[in-house]
């Protein structure tokens, strides 16, 4: 990224989504690090060296480690399978930390499943203390918002009914966002199917700062909903977009898009959320495609339009899948 690029995303408001997540986590310069070997391999017993007695000669008069006879304090990632999802849950946010999807066109048409017939519900694999409740959302002033979102899981009924597990959601803003531009948003990756034959989807929340106006500081803030507090709002969310051509060992043309909790006009474009990757990674703790070899990756915004078709409530159920976004005339195979 040039750093005339960088300017730019800076010099947008952290409002606008995508430009706080690329101007912090992906502008910073890497610190460079000395060797694992130099770091960690105790120094000879030399005057005035800092180990006068090699490390793993020494009998430690204390065991730190004796605390897990008690329980590990964590943190702990609840690792939860459903038919139409794989996600990890955060305990400490009450969100999950990432919802990963497969989508295709045979799933897409498939269609086994009414919405009407699906309720929201508690996920009970997640301990008591530590899960999202619906009286959390009650009155909260904002959606259960899901994470795969249910048209994508239409193929069957018992896939859909576990989307509406409240592990898949975070309180979601709803007018603006949830019921219109992030639905717009979902719309754009089934569209995909168009022109890919697998699509694989991670999703989830984003906890980013702001500056201050007062003192210039950047800094975390967030509500939290529930009584007592319990459910974390988050300020942004991304998607990580893996379009994989179908052929063994083929190309993967990857995006990673970084909305904010908030209303936007529909007629704001979709590729100024494009962020890399790594500015998604530094944001969240989380690798995506870290074995994904460089000659395999691909540009998903150089291939196909990046653009989102607005469509209100009533048309989007009757089309799911809607107008493939289109391969780009310079699209290279």
């Amino acid at each position: 990224m040039s750093k005339t690029t960088l300017a730019i995303i800076a010099g947008i408001s952290a409002a606008a989504g995508a430009a706080t997540t690329a101007a912090i986590y992906s502008s910073r310069s890497e610190k460079k690090t000395l060797p694992m070997a130099a770091t960690t391999t105790p120094a000879p017993a030399v005057p005035g060296s800092p180990y006068p007695t090699p490390l793993e000669d020494i009998i430690a008069p204390v065991n730190p480690n004796g605390l897990f006879q008690y329980g590990f304090p964590g943190p702990i990632n609840d690792l939860h399978a459903t038919l139409s999802t794989t996600s990890a849950f955060d305990r400490r946010t009450r969100n999950p930390a990432w919802v990963a999807e497969h989508i295709t066109p045979a799933s897409l048409a498939a269609n086994n499943a009414d919405r009407k017939h699906s309720y929201f519900v508690e996920d009970e694999t997640i301990p008591a203390k530590f899960r999202a409740t619906l009286s959390d959302y009650f009155r909260s002033g904002y959606d259960r918002g899901h994470q795969v979102p249910a048209a994508d899981a239409k193929w069957s009924q018992d896939a859909l009914d576990q989307t509406f597990l409240l592990s898949n959601m975070c309180p979601q803003v709803g007018d603006g966002f949830n019921r219109d531009y992030w639905a717009h948003f979902e719309d754009f990756c089934r569209r995909l199917t168009n022109d890919y034959p697998s699509i694989r989807i991670v999703t989830g929340p984003l906890y980013l700062p702001r500056r201050d106006p007062e003192d210039g500081k950047w800094k975390i803030s967030y509500e939290v909903i529930g009584s007592p507090p319990n459910v974390s709002v988050p300020t942004h969310f991304y998607k990580v977009i893996f379009a994989e051509d179908g052929k063994t060992g083929g190309n993967v043309s990857l995006a990673a898009f970084v909305l904010p909790n908030a209303s936007i006009a529909n007629d704001k474009p979709l590729q100024d959320f494009e962020v890399p990757i790594e500015a998604v990674e530094r944001a969240s703790g989380l690798e995506f495609a870290a074995k994904l070899p460089p000659q395999r990756r691909k540009k998903l915004c150089e291939e196909v339009h990046c653009t989102v078709i607005v469509r209100d409530y009533m048309d989007r159920q009757r089309n799911l899948m809607g107008q493939s976004p289109g391969r780009r005339a310079t699209s290279r195979s």
